[in-house]
């Protein structure tokens, strides 16, 4: 590599050195850029970047190379079926995103219709935070389209659900739920995150934007925070607009790692989900077991509907266990496990396990989780790669108290 020395005092070269050469080989890693500014010739090349005259970076909470090359990525997954490129956008976290798209698609006046049961700080951004700012939101049943339907009113912007309902397991009737947002104008934004694109992908049933915490199953591995939203251009351009402006933007260094576990994505996910059905099978008759939730019991109420919607063989790989005895014996249950392991999150290697009334979901009260068909006692298990064998002793021993 040639190297012309910059000119100057010792400051000015010391902060010019030679630049890093650009290999003809092609890397089998995506590099990192981790650049927060970058320089132009001319000014009018800084302008037109910063217009969107010219495709170029100028600052990295803007755009960066390698969180641009995770979104499309995500957006290459959640996009495979369909006839027409959709493209993503990458967030700090998946509240990140889901609330950059709702500042996105909402305003003032603005009416939601969400599922009535999602994640607790999804619940807490809409019934909360954004009525705060004259954005209102009915929650219903999300199974029954009838009720979906009579919520829905001139004012609605967004039709809001969980591919997969934290922690029960509900499954959205993509479909069903995209033909009524098209009818009442409203965009149907869909949080897939307990699916991951190995398992559903909601835009090839007509969804409009689909979100993850890629924290989660994208991730893989418990060690990096992020968010995706994937949409057609159209969506996506106001969602990167918001995005701009909120500034939640993803780290290069964490968009590379979450670029690294899509590579193991759809191995990871098949085999959690082989063994989160196993998990649901053995426990499901327990003496001391009400319910347990998973799609591929023949006891869920969707499970049909499952099996239409998500690849074959794969229904989640999150159960949630609800045992007799309420609060009590749901923490009882939890600490008595051995294998699985009690910390938030899911989708990484390790089971992890997590009383859900007093973590996930401890911003509702007991009416509302009720509502949303969470027993007092329930424990949601995230299935990792352990032997199901060991997971399923392990839950068994820590159910009869050995």
């Amino acid at each position: 590599m040639s190297y012309t020395p910059a000119a100057g005092g010792e400051h000015t070269r010391a902060v010019s050195p030679p630049s890093a050469a650009v290999p003809a080989e092609r890397p089998m890693r995506m590099p990192v850029h981790r650049a927060t500014t970058y320089a132009f010739d001319t000014s009018q090349d800084y302008a037109d970047v910063l217009s969107g005259a010219q495709q170029g970076y100028s600052y990295a909470r803007i755009d960066s190379p390698t969180v641009d090359a995770f979104a499309e990525a995500v957006a290459a997954l959640e996009g495979a079926g369909l006839p027409d490129r959709v493209r993503g956008q990458a967030f700090a976290s998946g509240m990140g995103a889901l609330s950059t798209v709702f500042m996105a698609l909402t305003e003032a006046g603005s009416h939601v219709v969400a599922s009535r049961s999602i994640y607790g700080n999804t619940y807490s951004l809409l019934d909360r935070l954004l009525r705060r700012f004259g954005v209102r939101t009915d929650f219903v049943d999300i199974t029954d389209l009838d009720a979906v339907r009579e919520a829905v009113r001139p004012g609605t912007a967004v039709l809001f659900t969980e591919t997969l309902s934290n922690p029960t397991m509900t499954v959205s009737d993509l479909p069903g739920l995209a033909q009524i947002a098209r009818e009442a104008g409203a965009a149907l934004v869909v949080d897939s995150t307990f699916a991951s694109p190995a398992v559903c992908r909601p835009l090839e049933y007509g969804a409009d934007v689909v979100v993850h915490s890629a924290t989660k199953y994208i991730g893989g591995h418990s060690d990096t925070t992020g968010g995706v939203a994937v949409a057609a251009p159209s969506f996506i351009d106001r969602i990167r607009s918001a995005r701009v402006d909120l500034g939640p933007c993803l780290a290069p260094d964490e968009a590379y790692l979450l670029h690294r576990g899509l590579e193991t994505l759809p191995l990871r996910v098949q085999r959690q989900c082989g063994t989160a059905a196993l998990f649901a099978a053995a426990l499901q008759d327990h003496p001391l077991v009400e319910r347990v939730d998973h799609p591929s019991l023949d006891s869920h109420p969707q499970a049909a509907l499952a099996a239409k919607l998500f690849d074959p063989g794969r229904y989640g790989a999150v159960v949630t266990v609800h045992p007799r005895g309420g609060w009590e014996a749901g923490m009882a249950f939890a600490d008595r496990l051995r294998v699985a392991t009690i910390a938030a999150s899911l989708g990484g290697t390790h089971t992890l396990a997590g009383h859900v009334a007093s973590t996930s979901h401890r911003n509702m009260n007991d009416v509302e989780l009720a509502a949303a068909g969470i027993s007092p006692g329930a424990v949601r298990f995230s299935i990792g790669l352990e032997d199901p064998q060991d997971l399923i002793g392990d839950a068994l021993a820590a159910l009869g108290g050995n």
